[in-house]
């Protein structure tokens, strides 16, 4: 694989490259440089097609996904609790098609006394990217899909060993996100022991702990039921995330704008409700030293959510119920974290909001929505001179070791 200076931008890509001159920060962004001390809070690494199908007990083997040809030559993918969705085949060129190669087992051992190849770091490094929070992609992004949740929970499994056994060499800058089935609790607690025992930091929830449509019927993240399981992420210490797209399916509209449809309101936009069930049931009175994160939903509509969350705590006093020491959005500033990429709305809001210390940088590394490899660009054209140099400093990194346990090099103290 090309690094990212090697390769050559691509017409439609060349927009990436543009960034204004800053003048006045103390340290820069590109590799290389005198920079600040950058953690992407978003990433994804893919697993081997064949990894659940390798690893998990046959009887499970008839629940995975699965590709169909039919007679008219299209291809769909099939898989329970969802609809057949058809696969379209795009041609990829210049860095589209480096994006849809990179981020793949590029860290695992191929054999024993092998040389393990860190494609993966070098990609990063010349990113400008010291650390990073790895979350599933492709055939992993599948394991919240289905009503059985024994069979939920085995994916995990699978994911949480095997993203560890290819990050544990690298843990102080490659931390992977450990996946939960969260609609059994029980199965939530006992997967929570065994990966803070193996040394993992961070879980990724799916924003909806039961998967499919809504129901009210369903448990919730507000509801108290949940209190053993946040008993348990607090005594272990762990970082919480919830990442879009998980919990529901975002394929929820077709035709004429349906990518940008599904993209804004059925994957960015449900990702405000675990955050909202946590802040406004009283979680954080009971558990004080949970560390929540929303991943890849952007941070622009935080403060609209903190205004409406309180607005309606004290409009609404006749219906609300736990009453709250303090108002919702205290506890979003004291518990909660969101990560951005190219969110200019959220870096002009974040100042006047007092949010400093909850908002994280990412760079979505390898997805197409993300701004590698031209992240320097995209920071440089993003904030400009929008923030202060202490705040510029916690989101490019310093809150994200907060959040997520990663330990400062020395070069950057």
């Amino acid at each position: 694989m090309a690094l990212a200076s090697e390769i050559v931008t691509n017409p439609e890509n060349e927009w990436r490259l543009n960034a204004p001159e800053v003048k006045g920060w103390k340290h820069g962004v590109r590799a290389g440089a005198d920079k600040y001390f950058i953690v992407s809070c978003d990433t994804h690494l893919m697993p081997p097609v064949t990894l659940f199908r390798d690893r998990l007990d046959p009887k499970w083997h008839a629940l995975l996904p699965r590709i169909e040809k039919r007679d008219d030559g299209e291809r769909y993918i099939i898989m329970p609790g969802a609809r057949p969705e058809r696969l379209i085949d795009f041609k990829f060129e210049g860095e589209d098609l480096l994006r849809s190669k990179a981020g793949g087992d590029s860290m695992a051992v191929s054999g024993e006394g092998s040389e393990v190849s860190l494609q993966r770091i070098a990609d990063q490094e010349a990113d400008g990217v010291d650390a990073e929070v790895i979350f599933p992609n492709g055939p992993a992004l599948l394991m919240w899909s289905a009503a059985n949740n024994e069979f939920v929970s085995a994916q995990c499994s699978v994911w949480n060993d095997w993203a560890w056994e290819v990050c544990e060499p690298y843990k102080d800058r490659c931390m992977p996100a450990a996946a939960l089935c969260t609609a059994d609790i029980d199965l939530a607690i006992a997967e929570i022991e065994r990966v803070a025992k193996k040394g993992m930091r961070v879980l990724t929830l799916p924003c909806k702990p039961i998967w499919g449509e809504h129901d009210v019927s369903h448990i919730n993240y507000n509801l108290p039921v949940f209190d053993r399981m946040w008993a348990a992420i607090q005594d272990h210490d762990l970082a919480i995330t919830y990442h879009v797209s998980t919990g529901k399916d975002p394929r929820a509209a077709r035709g004429n704008g349906g990518a940008i449809i599904n993209y804004v309101v059925h994957s960015l936009a449900p990702t405000i409700e675990p955050i909202v069930s946590m802040c406004s049931s009283g979680v954080f009175e009971r558990f004080p030293k949970l560390r929540v994160a929303t991943i890849e939903a952007d941070a622009g509509w935080v403060p609209w959510m903190m205004q409406k969350m309180d607005e309606a705590y004290l409009k609404h006093h006749f219906w609300v119920r736990p009453k709250l020491k303090n108002l919702p959005s205290d506890y979003y500033r004291s518990n909660c974290y969101a990560s951005f990429g190219e969110d200019r709305a959220a870096l002009q809001l974040i100042e006047s909001f007092g949010l400093q210390d909850c908002f994280m940088w990412a760079n979505d590394y390898p997805h197409h929505e993300g701004s590698w490899p031209h992240s320097a660009q995209a920071i440089e054209r993003t904030f400009g001179d929008i923030v202060s140099e202490d705040t510029r400093a916690k989101l490019l990194g310093l809150n994200a070791a907060r959040c997520f346990g990663f330990d400062i090099p020395a070069k950057y103290r």
